[in-house]
């Protein structure tokens, strides 16, 4: 982790009163604006400013995944009859555009602007924040109070207790971005997004990669079509082992529950995220927790008067563009307490971006099939005119409708550039457009990717 720039501190004393405190630098570090210019705030951050998502986690994962998805299209480029030869990475050069050229100085910068002059009503707080009682928090060695308190603490990474406790040196995506050398050979334990992502990355620039998966599949949650797909992609790709655990581990190596050895040079697991609240004393503050998460009402208000929670700590969607969302609820709420708005959980998307790419809106097929008589088409990229260029004969995009409404209740795409052609699919949900209206009264580029989503449109049946 970079170390801090120092700063002047905002002079402070113990047992100081705020009229809103904000604890974490994600998402929570958005809320102070113009609006709450006439309040006084404290921000903790016991971490790197900027939390997860700027830290370790979307943003410099995805400069990553973009250098891998470059090393994987030379490595591919002869079946477009390009002569090109992948010969390695200057991993030291990745890691310097990605971290000392831009995230870490964007860190600091975030920190000094809170704590400078820019921000007269902010003080920042760098110690871990533990409640002491109702709106009372200690803080390193300080106790402060606030009218207002909202936690906004993120996650971190689950470790499995054999590796936990074996005394192995392991990484998490906390910091495997910043190891010095790229290995040879590397073990990642975990078959979700970020073990996902990982596993193209490394595997991309050249590292032999295991995954080791504890079920029969990876991404679960995901469409069963999709999932499937996947798997036999990236079974192409690294060596992927399925329904084994990690029994015992060392610093070269690990044992599996099926009696294999593996050695390796790292050990990189990514078995899942802990929400943060356990972390800080809430029982005392009055604030309840339910199945590992801060407990909040359908406005992001905890069981305490006063106190909200977002992102992470709270969520039933660990993914930034929920926390955002969040935010600015919760924000409105704290301003409008007149007319309080439900956190915005309609919709949710997200994103893999492994090779190949995935991205998904609403219900899977099986899910629709169970309170719907569903209409669902299957589109390959290798269809539409591009996806002719693309050379593609593997991926797809899945839409699950409604045949009574012609409403969208589900899209699944893997492949090239999924993420964004996902958007469009989100939009028609979001605004409850009829899929029939969606694929004929409006044009589609050709022979641009987006024909992908019109055919697919249209070849759902009514």
């Amino acid at each position: 982790m970079p170390t801090r720039t120092p700063t002047l501190k905002k002079e402070r004393y113990v047992g100081k009163h705020y009229d809103i405190i904000i604890i974490g630098t994600g998402s929570g570090n958005s809320i102070p604006g113009p609006e709450f210019d006439d309040k006084s705030i404290a921000i903790i951050e016991k971490g790197t400013f900027g939390g997860t998502c700027l830290n370790v986690g979307c943003i410099p994962t995805k400069m990553y995944v973009y250098a891998a998805d470059i090393a994987r299209t030379i490595e591919e480029s002869g079946r477009y009859g390009i002569k090109g030869q992948f010969e390695g990475v200057d991993w030291a050069s990745i890691s310097k555009r990605v971290f000392t050229d831009r995230i870490d100085q964007i860190a600091a910068g975030g920190e000094a602007y809170r704590r400078g002059p820019e921000t007269p009503n902010i003080d920042v707080y760098d110690q871990h924040a533990r409640f002491i009682g109702p709106k009372t928090i200690r803080t390193g060695s300080e106790e402060i109070t606030g009218d207002t308190i909202i936690i906004a603490a993120g996650s971190r990474p689950q470790i499995p207790a054999a590796i936990a406790e074996s005394g192995a040196r392991y990484y998490t995506n906390e910091d495997i971005m910043r190891i010095p050398l790229l290995p040879k050979r590397m073990t990642i334990v975990g078959a979700g997004f970020i073990a996902c992502e990982f596993a193209h990355v490394f595997s991309s620039l050249g590292v032999s990669v295991t995954q080791l998966v504890r079920s029969d599949r990876m991404l679960r949650g995901l469409d069963d079509d999709i999932a499937a797909a996947f798997q036999r992609a990236a079974e192409t790709q690294w060596d992927v082992r399925y329904e084994v655990e990690v029994t015992a581990a060392t610093d070269t190596g690990v044992t599996l529950s099926d009696g294999t050895e593996l050695e390796h040079d790292i050990l990189l697991v990514a078995t899942g995220r802990i929400p943060n609240g356990d972390q800080m004393d809430l029982h005392l503050g009055g604030i309840d927790m339910t199945e590992g998460s801060i407990k909040v009402d359908e406005y992001g208000r905890t069981t305490a008067d006063g106190v909200w929670a977002l992102g992470d700590a709270s969520s039933p969607y660990l993914l930034k563009h929920v926390a955002n969302a969040e935010m600015r609820t919760v924000r409105h709420n704290i301003l409008h307490p007149d007319d309080l708005r439900p956190m915005p959980h309609d919709h949710v998307p997200a994103a893999v971006f492994t090779h190949p790419q995935i991205a998904y809106v609403g219900l899977t097929e099986k899910e629709a099939r169970e309170s719907y008589d569903v209409t669902v088409k299957v589109q390959k990229y290798g269809d539409v005119a591009y996806g002719w260029a693309m050379e593609d004969t593997t991926n797809f995009a899945k839409l699950i409708a409604d045949k009574n409404t012609g409403c969208l209740l589900g899209a699944h795409i893997i492949g090239p550039q999924a993420s964004t052609l996902i958007q469009q699919l989100i939009t028609v949900m979001a605004f409850d457009l009829d899929c029939r209206d969606v694929a004929t009264k409006q044009y589609w580029i050709h022979p641009a990717l987006p024909e992908l989503i019109e055919n697919a449109l249209l070849g759902l049946e009514f």
